[in-house]
């Protein structure tokens, strides 16, 4: 699986995801840019196929959200725990990761990263409208 990072701070909940990313597959952290830079680059990174997933982590998560969303391709989703996070990826095929670096404790932040990589497909029941999602 290849992944792509971008975090627009450093701190211990930033250190933990991307060593727990670096376990999941094959990582790549982007690290120069404002958040709107970075978050644009894990987006096209992610819609033209060079990388399949992409975490982007920004104070709130949410500026980094909007950001990556702009992309054409990319479905990008803000969580807080890991049951958004799974439901994300399962039920919208959610491609992009939001996380904040700020209001989430390092072990929650890992979780939702777990969370988020591990489901294997959408949910079928779910495919017309992620499809008409992707047709936007």
């Amino acid at each position: 699986m290849r992944i792509v990072f971008g975090a627009d701070d450093e701190n211990e909940c930033t250190r933990a995801v991307i060593e727990y990313l670096r376990e999941a597959g094959d990582l790549r952290v982007l690290s120069s840019g404002s958040w709107p830079e970075f978050a644009r680059a894990v987006g096209a990174a992610v819609a033209s196929g060079e990388a399949d997933f992409g975490v982007v982590m920004c104070w709130t998560g949410t500026g980094t959200s909007i950001a990556a969303n702009k992309v054409p391709g990319v479905r990008a989703a803000l969580a807080w725990e890991p049951w958004i996070a799974r439901n994300a990826r399962l039920w919208n095929d959610a491609n992009v990761l939001a996380l904040s670096l700020k209001r989430l404790a390092p072990d929650v932040a890992v979780e939702c990263a777990r969370a988020f990589l591990e489901v294997g497909a959408e949910d079928p029941a779910e495919s017309a409208s992620i499809d008409l999602i992707r047709g936007l």
